[in-house]
C-alpha cells in the first residue's frame, strides 16, 4: 500500500518519527557443505598440499636396476588338461637311408577325381509348419515358374509399338528422300520447250554481241577491259548451251 502524498508544507511533518532499520536475510548456507568439505580433504592429492609431499621416502637399497621397469611375461603353467594329453610314448625313429620303402600297395580311390571335385550346393528348402518340416523351395509353389505364364514367350505390347512406330518413320523418311531426288532431278523438256529455250539463248546471245561489237576498239582503262571480258564469258556460255540444246535434238 502506497503511502499518502503531502504538499511539501505540512503540520504534519513537525510530528517526529521512527526510523526504520530494515532487516537483512539470513545467508544461505547448503545442509551438504560439511560433506563436501570431508570429501574434498579425503581425496586432495599429495602433491596438491601446501609444503613437501607426505610420501614414504624410498630405501636406499631399493634402487633403479637394469630392465627393471620392462613388462614381463607370466611364466606359462600346465593346466590339467595338458598334463592330461602329455604323450608318454616315443614317436618312432626316423627311417635310415638304406631302409626300403613299401612297395606294391595299390588302392581303388581316385585321387584325381577327389581333387578336382566341387561340393554339392544344397537345394533350398522351406519350412511350412511350426514342427520343422521341410519341403523343397521349388515345389513349395512360393517361387514364381514363368515358363507357365499364359503370355509366355510372345512378344510385349510396348516392343510391337516401337516396332511399328519405328517402321513408319522409315516410310515417312524414304518418302521425304524420294520427293527431294524428284525435285532435285532433271526435267524431260519437249521439242516445243526445247526449241523455245533455244530460241531464248540466240537471242541473248545476238544481244551480247551486238553489245559488243559496239564497244571501243582500244581498251585504255580498267574498266573497258573487264566489260568487254564479261561479255566475252557471258557468249562463251551461251555458246555451250546452244550447242548442248542442239546435240540434244
Amino acid at each position: 500500500m502506497s503511502e499518502p502524498v503531502y504538499p511539501a508544507e505540512s503540520v504534519y511533518n513537525l510530528i517526529p518519527k521512527e526510523a526504520v532499520h530494515p532487516q537483512k536475510p539470513q545467508r544461505y548456507m547448503s545442509k551438504y557443505r560439511p560433506t563436501v568439505l570431508l570429501e574434498e580433504k579425503a581425496t586432495k592429492d599429495a602433491i596438491k598440499t601446501m609444503g613437501p609431499a607426505k610420501v614414504d621416502v624410498p630405501s636406499p637399497e631399493k634402487y633403479l636396476k637394469k630392465h627393471s621397469k620392462e613388462p614381463k611375461l607370466h611364466e606359462k603353467t600346465r593346466g590339467p588338461k595338458e598334463v592330461r594329453h602329455i604323450a608318454t610314448a616315443k614317436k618312432p625313429a626316423v627311417p635310415a637311408r638304406t631302409d626300403k620303402p613299401a612297395m606294391g600297395i595299390h588302392t581303388q580311390r581316385d585321387f584325381i577325381k577327389t581333387a578336382t571335385a566341387l561340393p554339392t550346393k544344397p537345394r533350398p528348402t522351406c519350412v511350412d509348419t511350426r514342427r520343422g518340416h521341410k519341403q523343397l523351395l521349388e515345389n513349395s509353389g512360393l517361387v514364381p515358374k514363368y515358363i507357365k505364364k499364359k503370355h509366355y514367350g510372345e512378344v510385349p505390347q510396348y516392343l510391337r509399338r516401337l516396332h511399328e512406330e519405328e517402321i513408319r518413320a522409315q516410310e515417312k523418311y524414304d518418302h521425304l528422300v524420294k520427293e527431294q531426288r524428284e525435285k532435285r532431278a532433271m526435267k524431260h523438256l519437249t521439242e516445243e520447250e526445247r526449241g523455245a529455250a533455244l530460241k531464248g539463248l540466240k537471242k541473248s546471245w545476238d544481244e551480247l554481241h551486238q553489245e559488243y561489237q559496239g564497244l571501243s576498239f582500244v581498251a585504255d582503262n580498267q574498266s573497258k577491259k573487264s566489260h568487254r571480258l564479261q561479255l566475252e564469258v557471258a557468249m562463251k556460255q551461251l555458246e555451250d548451251d546452244i550447242g548442248l540444246f542442239e546435240r540434244a535434238a
